[in-house]
């Protein structure tokens, strides 16, 4: 992922808002968002090229999300970044536990933000810290760089999504979420971050959803979770020329427990 917003509010009878941007190289392989064959509680995008994923979710209420750090010129990892979102969901260890455990080896991976979380918790890594950190409630935004950089992308669709909570509906529609991802506006020069890439690039990808035939959004997803752990999500994908598909996944509410 490129772009993520998303609110976490588990005090909210929708706990769980996301809205995300896959940005990638067209040529790049990929499966649209589905229950994995051999791992059928796992519901996700699938990367074809090195494998793994870059947001997904699973029936037990769990929730991964990963976007890259735009670094240039900084040392390559040798295991790919999309397999710690997956490792999370096929595995059993809390938020905390897996991002503690994950901070022992970060020198594998080229720099990444992770959000990893289930029905009670989100937690949030960032390579170059190496901190794994507890999210309290909030609305937040991460792109390319550290939580919640004011990048101007993130500003507008973070007060997008702030904007569509504050709507006198009963809950946000994936609809409107999927608008918002949609925004092409790219900022200001004088807004522009300075990441190291050339000036062409930083202000291509300057806006909320990037256009391109060689390189762009691939992939808008929002998903919404209830407080009973029941969700939608739902998949957009687009090719050089336009939309080429959508797919929606419901999950059924979490099983009950009687602890009594």
């Amino acid at each position: 992922m490129c772009l993520i917003v998303f609110a976490w509010r588990p005090s909210h009878a929708l706990p769980l808002i996301v809205a995300a941007n896959r940005d990638e190289f067209h040529a790049r392989p990929s499966l649209p968002l589905a229950a994995w064959d051999e791992a059928p509680t796992l519901v996700a995008g699938r990367d074809l090229q090195a494998g793994g994923t870059w947001l997904g979710v699973d029936t037990a209420g769990r929730f991964a999300a990963l976007t890259n750090i735009r670094a240039p010129g900084a040392r390559l990892g040798t295991r790919s970044r999309g397999e710690l979102p997956e490792r999370y969901l096929r595995g059993a260890l809390s938020p905390e536990a897996y991002l503690t455990e994950l901070t022992g080896h970060l020198e594998h991976y080229s720099g990444f933000n992770l959000l990893v979380g289930d029905a009670r918790e989100l937690w949030y890594l960032n390579s170059q810290r190496g901190t794994p950190q507890q999210l309290g409630e909030g609305i937040y935004g991460l792109s390319n760089a550290a939580l919640d950089t004011p990048w101007p992308k993130l500003l507008r669709a973070r007060q997008a999504l702030r904007d569509c909570l504050e709507e006198p509906i009963e809950a946000p529609q994936a609809e409107t979420l999927l608008q918002l991802l949609s925004d092409p506006q790219l900022a200001d020069d004088h807004e522009l971050p300075s990441t190291g890439v050339p000036y062409e690039w930083e202000k291509r990808l300057s806006s909320v959803f990037i256009t391109g035939t060689d390189y762009g959004t691939r992939a808008s997803t929002v998903l919404i979770r209830h407080v009973n752990g029941a969700a939608q999500i739902t998949e957009r994908r687009f090719g050089p020329a336009g939309l080429l598909g959508q797919s929606r996944i419901e999950l059924s509410p979490l099983a009950q427990v009687d602890e009594s």
